[in-house]
């Protein structure tokens, strides 16, 4: 407006230079008061801050309508994080802090925000160790906005198999000793069966069998979590909730039958990538993995218990494919770095000699299917197949279970329900007892040999 201004009143003379002064101070003050406007336009409310705390690492995300500009420094003496967020308000940063830090957070002791500079606000994370930290956005997906992701992760990684031997619920009864193994005992094991089960069967006065050779190990994945909600019940209950619920119970069921341990990919609510899901089996060396998952459709019409497989040569129905289609899109959802490479993501099915596996995961997908008929409608009689990313571990039987459809009203009570849950989760252990009955595990010093080649 100053160009224009000037303009006129130079038309006028000389006789007008208190006016043009007068015009040069308002479009001055004009200019000012567009740009304080501009600027506070442009100053972006963060919509939500998130913390997902767990052992492997801590997240946190801050969501916005548009990118945030960003800097991350770690300092030393003492630890901490330093995020720089540019062009945010600062009050919408200040009110979604709260109390988002737990005091059980295994590395972020504290998470405070101030004015650093015009237009930055910072934010700083106090540390309880050193870390190695992730830092990436996120497009817009399904519910979300732009999302700017923090990883906190330990300097050095969790190790899985470590933290397991660790727990002092393991039974080490249970274990029999690899180098005991007799060479070519590959198939010697016997099946598991509960101790009520080997005792009717021994002797009056034996002493029960073991019930396996060595200690099974079953790893128990529940679906989604934390930023991935997975699919959400007209009830408002959500999939990644009665995941963990029922995962925890079928752990516990696991964990009371002697020689056989479950361990959970994720104990709690917080996100983990698939591909880490199949590392985390592979890591503690389990015999089997068992995902579990509540369907949904778009209509709330659909009902049934379901199990699936992998594919090698594409998926067995439409629905399986758009089902395992909506299952590897958790990662989108949940938020994985794309630029992060790794070996499981860029695998491909015809990288894999997948043909043992996938015969292994319909014998064991078959077995648990005929349990879940005597607790809920199955929505189809036979185990179906399709490309599902969270099933290929090539060396470990895999297989992803759909519990019931949450979006079908009746099927959403019922996984809501503690009585159905624990059916839920001891139909899928009678039917993985099953399979082992047909299909004892292979003996310890066996499985090293082959991941020795890996």
């Amino acid at each position: 407006m100053l160009k224009p201004i000037v303009a006129i009143a130079a038309l006028n003379g000389p006789a007008c230079s208190g006016k043009l002064r007068l015009a040069q101070l308002f479009s001055t003050f004009v200019l000012f008061a567009f740009a304080f406007i501009g600027n506070a336009v442009a100053a972006e409310r963060i919509s939500a801050i998130r913390v997902w705390p767990a052992q492997d690492y801590t997240r946190i995300t801050i969501e916005s309508a548009q990118p945030i500009r960003h800097e991350l420094l770690l300092v030393k003496n003492p630890d901490r994080l330093v995020l720089d967020l540019e062009g945010v308000a600062f009050e919408s940063v200040q009110r979604e802090i709260g109390d988002k830090i737990l005091p059980s957070d295994p590395y972020i002791a504290q998470m405070r925000a101030g004015r650093y500079k015009p237009g930055v606000v910072r934010v700083v994370l106090d540390l309880k160790t050193e870390v190695r930290p992730q830092i990436f956005m996120l497009d817009p997906v399904g519910d979300y906005g732009h999302r700017l992701v923090l990883d906190v992760y330990p300097l050095v990684p969790v190790d899985p198999l470590m933290a397991l031997l660790q727990k002092p619920e393991v039974k080490a009864e249970a274990e029999a000793p690899a180098a005991d193994a007799a060479p070519g005992a590959a198939q010697a094991a016997a099946a598991p069966e509960s101790r009520s089960e080997s005792a009717a069967k021994a002797e009056p006065g034996a002493k029960p069998k073991p019930v396996v050779s060595r200690l099974v190990t079953i790893v128990v994945d529940a679906g989604h979590g934390g930023e991935d909600p997975g699919a959400k019940g007209r009830g408002g209950s959500r999939e990644k909730n009665v995941t963990l619920t029922i995962a925890k119970k079928l752990k516990t069921i696991i964990d009371a039958e002697p020689n056989m341990r479950a361990v959970l990919t994720r104990d709690g609510d917080y996100f983990i990538p698939l591909q880490v899901r199949v590392q985390k089996a592979r890591r503690v060396h389990a015999d089997l993995f068992v995902s579990v998952h509540a369907d949904a459709f778009v209509g709330s019409h659909a009902r049934g218990s379901s199990v699936f497989a992998l594919s090698e040569r594409g998926a067995t129905s439409t629905a399986a494919k758009l089902l395992a289609k909506r299952e590897n899109e958790s990662d989108l959802i949940g938020g994985v770095d794309l630029n992060v490479k790794d070996r499981y993501l860029a695998m491909t099915l015809a990288d894999l000699s997948l043909t043992a596996q996938i015969n292994d995961s319909l014998k064991l997908g078959k077995a648990v299917l005929s349990e879940l008929g005597g607790v809920n409608d199955l929505h189809k009689g036979r185990v179906e197949q399709a490309g599902f990313a969270v099933l290929k571990a090539p060396d470990i039987p895999s297989i992803l279970v759909e519990t019931a459809f949450i979006s079908n009203p009746d099927e959403e009570r019922k996984l809501t329900d503690e009585a159905y849950q624990e059916k839920m989760a001891q139909a899928i252990f009678k039917g993985i007892k099953r399979y082992f009955t047909r299909n004892p595990p292979l003996a310890r010093s066996t499985l090293a040999a082959n991941q020795a080649t890996d």
